[in-house]
């Protein structure tokens, strides 16, 4: 099992082509790269750079007040729901290991894979709002790729069908994605902990697994949770970097000079380092923001809303959030540190290094307190994600939603306990199997999409 899972893992997420570049330098390309790219690209055209032209309809479709009268989620609590799951340990480790291996410079080719993400968030979200169905369990509406897809081939055939073999592939390979998650929570969070404060292992995972069950053992306490914690964790971090950054004010011409430079290889190209400036800011950027991976339109589809291009902006906006703002503030933390004190460290420990530097030991205590809060409401968020899953391939019933919650307990106990590096590839596979079969049928189901779009900016100029 484990032969597999690795196998497939290096299938996903190694190098499957290798491009030579002028001055000895290399570009690898996985076949995640391959997909994703591409696809931001193409969907970025197709709806004449949304991101950039539409960013004030973004904002504002955030905004809009939901009917009380019924149990759906508004726009901004499934931003919020999504924002969860984006924001976790790629916004923190996946930053620093972007870095670490690809220099200053790693920094930029993210900000330009969350534009062109965007775009493909856009139509997976919106798709998701098209395609969504009643919740009779809990309240509501429900959808996201599983059911777009099962629809898509149902319209094709013109034939009610119970199952869609596409669908089940990418419904199992979610659960099988957050099974993975669970325990990189729970392992993250007690490795913090223990760090910090020297708090043991098991005790950490006590706690974590008392507060998970407590939370999504009842019905819809997962949403009001982090109605309040993810703004909460993420304006903390902000401000924390923005205070930062006020105290180095001075350095700040010298950092941005450093990303710019170093993105376009005038230090690397002589080193032949060029490659690895693009590949790790773009892999970072893919698996911080997860466009196009199917996981936001598990909450998208959840959302009422008078027009379904208003979810696809808004899940626009939340690729920004994650990458623009959040990966942008680990960023500058290390940045802002000379490099005298973190030459020669990676990880976490470059960033709790640099947290040091500027904080003093506050600074090791703030990180561990960020980490639980990405982590645990990134453990929530994608159990918020299973439901439709679940129910796509169990059909609806309390038992099947309760049974995967407790399994995804137990693997946050797990966890917490012992590191497997077969845990982290678990989840990778994952989310590179969801993302593989859901891209290839983002460009048929596109069209809906791209009409839904031009839609909405005809009403708007009405």
């Amino acid at each position: 099992m484990v032969t597999l899972i690795e196998t497939v893992y290096n299938f996903l997420w190694g190098d499957l082509f290798v491009l030579p570049l002028p001055g000895g330098g290399s570009l690898p390309l996985s076949i995640l790269v391959i997909l994703l790219i591409p696809t931001g690209i193409y969907f970025t055209i197709r709806t004449r750079v949304l991101p950039v032209r539409l960013f004030k309809d973004m904002v504002g479709a955030v905004l809009g007040k939901k009917n009380e009268k019924n149990s759906a989620l508004s726009v901004l609590q499934t931003l919020i729901v999504s924002t969860a799951t984006r924001v976790g340990m790629g916004n923190l480790v996946g930053v620093v290991a972007a870095i670490s291996a690809g220099g200053a410079g790693a920094v930029f080719w993210m900000w330009v894979t969350a534009i062109i993400g965007s775009s493909t968030a856009f139509i997976e979200a919106t798709l998701a709002q098209l395609y969504k169905e009643k919740d009779p369990l809990y309240g509501g509406w429900r959808g996201g790729p599983a059911y777009y897809i099962h629809k898509y081939f149902e319209e094709r055939s013109g034939k009610k069908r119970r199952y869609v073999p596409l669908s089940i592939l990418f419904a199992l390979s979610g659960l099988i994605c957050w099974f993975g998650i669970s325990q990189v929570v729970s392992n993250s969070v007690t490795s913090a902990f223990e760090n910090a404060f020297h708090i043991p292992p098991l005790y950490t995972t006590i706690v974590l697994v008392i507060l998970g069950a407590v939370i999504v053992l009842r019905k819809n306490a997962t949403v009001r949770v982090l109605d309040i914690m993810v703004p909460i964790m993420a304006g903390i971090y902000l401000l924390m970097t923005i205070i930062l950054i006020i105290v180095n004010i001075q350095l700040l011409p010298s950092v941005f000079g450093r990303i710019f430079s170093e993105a376009f290889g005038l230090r690397q190209v002589a080193a032949g380092g060029f490659g690895a400036v693009v590949m790790n800011g773009v892999k970072r950027g893919l698996f911080s923001n997860e466009a196009g991976s199917g996981s936001a339109p598990c909450a998208a589809a959840t959302a009422e809303t008078d027009h379904p291009a208003k979810v696809g902006l808004s899940q626009a906006l939340g690729v920004f959030i994650d990458t623009i703002l959040i990966c942008s503030c680990t960023a500058m933390i290390m940045l802002l540190t000379p490099e005298s004190i973190t030459n020669g460290l990676q990880g976490m420990d470059l960033l709790q290094t640099s947290m040091q530097y500027h904080l003093g030991e506050f600074g090791v205590i703030f990180i561990a307190l960020i980490i639980f809060l990405f982590s645990f409401s990134t453990f929530i968020g994608v159990l918020f994600y299973a439901r439709s899953n679940v129910a796509y391939l169990f059909g609806d019933n309390w038992t099947s939603q309760t049974i995967y919650k407790i399994l995804a307990l137990v693997m946050l106990f797990i966890g917490g306990l012992a590191a497997y590096s077969v845990v982290w590839d678990l989840g990778d596979v994952g989310v590179g199997l969801m993302t593989v079969f859901n891209i290839f049928m983002l460009y048929p189901l596109s069209k809906k999409a791209l009409a839904a779009l031009k839609d909405y900016e005809s009403k708007r100029e009405q």
